[in-house]
C-alpha cells in the first residue's frame, strides 16, 4: 500500500513524497526513522465499487485451518515465528489473509508476541484462537497449541459444513416447491380457469378455491413480494440487536426437526471448545468465557456467561450448567463426574464426540427423509392444482360432445 506524505526534516526543510508500507502506522514509523516530522499522511489506495465494504474482505474457515496446520508443522521443524509467518504470507492466495499475515510479520519484527500480533485481526483470528496461542507461548508449547487449533478447527469446519449443507438442500427444495406453485397459480391456472368460467357450467367447490387463490396471487402478488422484502429487512435489522438475536436464536432451538439438530451442534461446539482450551492449560473460568463468545448462539452464550459467573463465585461448572433446560441432564452429570474424578478434559472430549456423532446421524436422517417427502409433496401439490382445473374442463368437453 502506498502512502503520500508531507513532512519536515531536522533542518526545518519541507519534504513530500510517497512511501510503501503494509499499514499507516508502519508507514509513519518508517518516516520517523528517517528523522522526519510528519505533517500529513494519506493512503493512495483507490477503492472500487466494493473497496470500502469490509464484508467483501473475508477469509474462509478452511484457510485458517490450513495455515494453523502449516504453522504447527513449521514450528515442529524449528522454523522461527518470523520466518514461518513470512512463508505463509508469501504462499497465501487470499489477498486479505496475505495482507493480515504481512502485518503480523511486521508486528513480530516490532516486538509484539505472536498472540498480540494475531489479536489485531479479530475477523480472522477469534478470541479463542488468540488465547490458545497465548497459552502456547506461556507454556512453551506453541507447535502443540497450533496443532490443537488445527485439529479443533478441522472438526468444527467439518461439523458446521455438514449441518449447513443439510439445511441448504431442504431449503432449496422448499423454494422450488413454492416457485412451482406460484407459477402455476399466476400463469397456468388463470388461462385454464377462463375456459371454465366462460362455459357457464357449475364449478366445483375445490375448483373455486383454486381459482380464488389464483386470482389473489395475480391481483396482490406484487404486494406479497414487497411485504416479504420488508419482512426480510426487518428480520435482518432485528438480528443485529441483542434482544432480536436472542429471540431468533431461541426460535432456532425450538424449530421442529431442525431444533434438535441445532442443539446438538452447539453442545458439541461447547464441549469441544472447552476440552481444547483446558488441554492447552487455559483456566476453566477463562475457557468458559471464551466458549460463550465463539458458540455463535445468543442463548448458549448467555448460559455460558451465567455459568462463568457461578464458577467465579466458587461453584462448579456442573452446578452452573444444571440450572438451564437447554443443557441435557446427562451432559451435566458427565461434567460432574469429570470434576469429581479430575478427568474433565477426557469427559468433555467424550461429550464432543458423542454430539458430533449425533449431528452426523441427524443430518444423514434428515437428508434421507427430506428428498422423498418434498418430491411427494411437490407432485401432490401440482397434481391437486391441475386436477381442480382439468376435471371441470374434461366435464365441459364431455357435455359438448
Amino acid at each position: 500500500m502506498n502512502f503520500t506524505y508531507k513532512a519536515v526534516d531536522n533542518t526545518g526543510a519541507k519534504k513530500s513524497g510517497a512511501v510503501e508500507a503494509v499499514s499507516k502506522d508502519l508507514a509513519i514509523a518508517a518516516l520517523q526513522r528517517r528523522g522526519l516530522v510528519i505533517v500529513s499522511i494519506q493512503s493512495d489506495e483507490k477503492k472500487g465499487l466494493f473497496g470500502s465494504i469490509k464484508m467483501f474482505e473475508t477469509v474462509a474457515n478452511r484457510d485458517v485451518v490450513l495455515i494453523s496446520r502449516q504453522i504447527a508443522t513449521l514450528f515442529e521443524a524449528q522454523v522461527s515465528a518470523l520466518k514461518a509467518f513470512t512463508l505463509l504470507a508469501g504462499s497465501s492466495e487470499n489477498h486479505y489473509l496475505q495482507k493480515a499475515l504481512m502485518e503480523v510479520v511486521d508486528d513480530i519484527q516490532a516486538g509484539f508476541t505472536i498472540s498480540g500480533a494475531l489479536e489485531k485481526h479479530p475477523t480472522i483470528f477469534s478470541s479463542f484462537y488468540v488465547n490458545m496461542v497465548k497459552a502456547g507461548e506461556e507454556s512453551g508449547k506453541l507447535s502443540q497449541s497450533f496443532s490443537y487449533l488445527a485439529d479443533y478447527l478441522e472438526r468444527q469446519y467439518e461439523l458446521t459444513t455438514k449441518a449447513r449443507n443439510a439445511l441448504i438442500y431442504p431449503i432449496f427444495i422448499v423454494f422450488v416447491f413454492i416457485a412451482v406453485m406460484v407459477l402455476m397459480l399466476v400463469m397456468v391456472i388463470p388461462k385454464l380457469s377462463a375456459l371454465i368460467v366462460e362455459s357457464g357450467q357449475a364449478v366445483p367447490i375445490y375448483t373455486r378455491i383454486v381459482i380464488g387463490f389464483s386470482d389473489f396471487f395475480v391481483k396482490y402478488g406484487i404486494f406479497i413480494v414487497i411485504a416479504l422484502v420488508i419482512l426480510g429487512f426487518w428480520l435482518a435489522g432485528m438480528a443485529r440487536t441483542k434482544n432480536g438475536k436472542y429471540t431468533i436464536d431461541s426460535m432456532k432451538l425450538t424449530m421442529p426437526i431442525f431444533g434438535p439438530l441445532f442443539k446438538k451442534l452447539y453442545l458439541s461446539r461447547i464441549a469441544d471448545n472447552m476440552e481444547t482450551m483446558i488441554s492447552a492449560g487455559i483456566r476453566i473460568n477463562r475457557a468458559i468465557e471464551i466458549t460463550g463468545d465463539v458458540v455463535e448462539n445468543a442463548v448458549y452464550q448467555d448460559i455460558m456467561k451465567k455459568a462463568g459467573e457461578m464458577v467465579n463465585a466458587g461453584s462448579s461448572l456442573s452446578e452452573g450448567l444444571e440450572r438451564h433446560k437447554e443443557i441435557p441432564e446427562i451432559l451435566v452429570q458427565m461434567v460432574k463426574v469429570g470434576e469429581e474424578t479430575g478427568a474433565l478434559e477426557n469427559i468433555l472430549k467424550t461429550i464432543a464426540r458423542f454430539y458430533k456423532r449425533e449431528v452426523d446421524g441427524a443430518v444423514d436422517t434428515l437428508v434421507g427423509l427430506i428428498e422423498p417427502i418434498m418430491i411427494v409433496a411437490l407432485g401432490l401439490g401440482v397434481g391437486i392444482l391441475l386436477a381442480a382445473i382439468l376435471i371441470p374442463i374434461y366435464n365441459i368437453a364431455s357435455s359438448i360432445s
